[in-house]
C-alpha cells in the first residue's frame, strides 16, 4: 500500500454545497486542476470520499 495519494480537483466546487467546498480547500486544492501529494491516511481519506465527485485521485 502506497504511503501517498495524489489528489486533483478536476470539477469546480462553486455549485458544491458549503460544507464540500470548504472539505476541498482543506485539502489544499484551491484551483481547478490542482494537485497535491496526500498522506494516505484514515483522515484524508474520508476527506476525499466526501467530495469524491470532485477529485481524481491516484496512488504515488
Amino acid at each position: 500500500m502506497s504511503d501517498m495519494l495524489k489528489v486533483t480537483l478536476v470539477k469546480s466546487p462553486i455549485g458544491a454545497i458549503p460544507k464540500h467546498r470548504k472539505t476541498v480547500e482543506a485539502l489544499g486544492l484551491t484551483k481547478l486542476n490542482k494537485t497535491k501529494m496526500l498522506p494516505n491516511n484514515a483522515a484524508t481519506k474520508g476527506m476525499i470520499q466526501q467530495v469524491s465527485y470532485l477529485l481524481k485521485v491516484e496512488e504515488a
